[in-house]
């Protein structure tokens, strides 16, 4: 008897791209940029699973602005020379027939932060930082105390989303994520434990979501209509009073022009309590996927093909992110199509069988 056809490896449309299949990596910060320019690193790294045949790649956290990056180490698109750099790695990903989407973010009051090789903490201005800003003054303890972003503040970050996406496209990426989640300013704006604002841009759901929603249309307004836009949100933060799964799908209730919901969880308090397991965010995807008609990706120790495959076939989500074991192994994808009867070839200058034995 045949094995059963793999739904891991079936093909995914969404809006206007069609991707080979639902194994994608996950955003992960590299800490490898200088004044936020990609790297010959980059390409090497994100070549490499082009050449593993992931679905789609996603780039790390990339700021909008230069205070928006987590560390000063970070990637960056908030000039027209940064273009330049992203436009080589696309353009590699590209040529092995693999698609690429940029991650745009705003770390908030989280940013300013050391990278990995450097410890850990808030890096002063004395020191090569610089000041943070947030919904308001409350900061992420123990980092320094952020300045509350005034109406002027708030235009400038959404302008500046929206420059970072035109230059993606420029740059030629098959899509845009915007990262609401982990904390960062989107998600501080979301979330009741960082955002006491009296105005339009707190008080109430409506109005903590407001940023948001501004954000996404200014990216639709420069994003081509059948380029997928993606928001990446934290669904709880498993912390009291804070955002519950139930506040994260009356969001993306009110979200227009949002092609896929990439879920994550906390990020936004240091005295979240969060218990990590294999798969332990599905549940969390698997609620949202149910109550809303957008489709879903999930991400959160999934380290098997079988692990994988069996989110996508129970209806937890759409689409299955993995991060560690993409860096352990950029060609899981195609370890998880050969143990899952999936139907994926390896490029050409490695396909032995294929092409080598027909050499004379």
């Amino acid at each position: 008897m045949p094995s059963p056809k793999s739904q891991l490896f079936e093909p995914i449309t969404i809006n206007g791209l069609t991707v080979p299949h639902r194994l994608w990596v996950a955003p992960m910060c590299m800490y490898s940029s200088i004044d936020g320019h990609p790297a010959d690193f980059h390409v090497a790294h994100y070549g490499s699973y082009a050449l593993g045949r992931a679905g789609l790649i996603m780039t790390e956290a990339t700021a909008v602005s230069p205070e928006g990056r987590i560390s000063p180490d970070d990637a960056g698109f908030w000039n027209d020379d940064h273009t330049t750099g992203w436009r080589r790695v696309v353009d590699f990903v590209h040529s092995m027939d693999s698609l690429i989407g940029m991650q745009l973010s705003h770390a908030g009051r989280k940013a300013s932060t050391a990278p990995p090789t450097r410890g850990r903490g808030y890096v002063p201005p004395a020191e090569g930082g610089w000041a943070t800003v947030g919904p308001t003054d409350l900061p992420y303890e123990p980092f320094a105390a952020p300045i509350a972003l005034d109406i002027a503040g708030i235009k400038k970050v959404v302008d500046d989303y929206r420059a970072a996406a035109r230059r993606a496209v420029e740059a030629g990426f098959n899509l845009v994520e915007i990262h609401a989640a982990h904390g960062y300013l989107l998600g501080q704006f979301l979330s009741p434990t960082s955002n006491t604002r009296t105005d339009e841009y707190g008080k109430d759901d409506a109005g903590r979501s407001r940023l948001l929603r501004e954000v996404i249309g200014a990216v639709r307004e420069v994003i081509p209509a059948d380029m997928p836009l993606v928001v990446r949100l934290s669904a709880t933060e498993w912390v009291p009073g804070g955002v519950t799964v139930d506040d994260t799908i009356a969001v993306i209730r009110g979200l227009v022009g949002v092609d896929l919901i990439s879920v994550s969880s906390g990020g936004n308090s240091p005295g979240q309590h969060i218990v990590p397991g294999p798969g332990y965010q599905q549940p969390l995807a698997r609620k949202i996927r149910a109550e809303v008609d957008i489709p879903v990706a999930v991400a959160g120790l999934i380290t098997s093909p079988q692990q994988a495959e069996a989110a996508i076939v129970t209806g937890d989500t759409d689409i299955v992110f993995v991060a560690r074991q993409f860096l352990r192994e950029p060609h899981f994808a195609l370890r998880a199509a050969s143990e899952l009867g999936g139907e994926l070839e390896w490029a050409w200058q490695y396909n032995r069988a294929k092409y080598w034995n027909s050499i004379p």
